[in-house]
């Protein structure tokens, strides 16, 4: 059974398809049956630019449990780098503690 669970954001980046990079402009993801992975139900992640056809598709297929990892580590990143980009402008940044799964 397909979940239908869709998430659509912009992007803005680059992303890469065998030797070549291409600019991205939406990220989708989503929780279906895995397309590639020997797994069953997984997160996708597809980084595209719909604009420049089907190739410029970038995919990713991780386990429920990796993309909680994936988040946690993408909170920790994102708050080190908002104190970075803070202390660097002299903005006076204070550090927040990110909780973990």
């Amino acid at each position: 059974m397909c979940t239908s669970i869709i998430e659509i954001a912009r992007a803005e980046g680059m992303a890469k398809r065998g030797d070549q990079w291409f600019p991205l402009s939406r990220t989708v993801v989503a929780y279906d049956h895995a397309r590639h992975a020997p797994l069953g139900d997984v997160i996708t992640l597809d980084f595209v630019n719909p604009d420049l056809g089907a190739g410029a598709r970038a995919g990713v297929e991780l386990t429920l449990e990796t993309a909680k990892e994936l988040r946690s580590a993408l909170d920790r990143a994102i708050a080190a780098a908002e104190f970075e980009e803070a202390e660097v402008r002299g903005k006076g940044a204070v550090l927040r503690l990110v909780r973990t799964a």
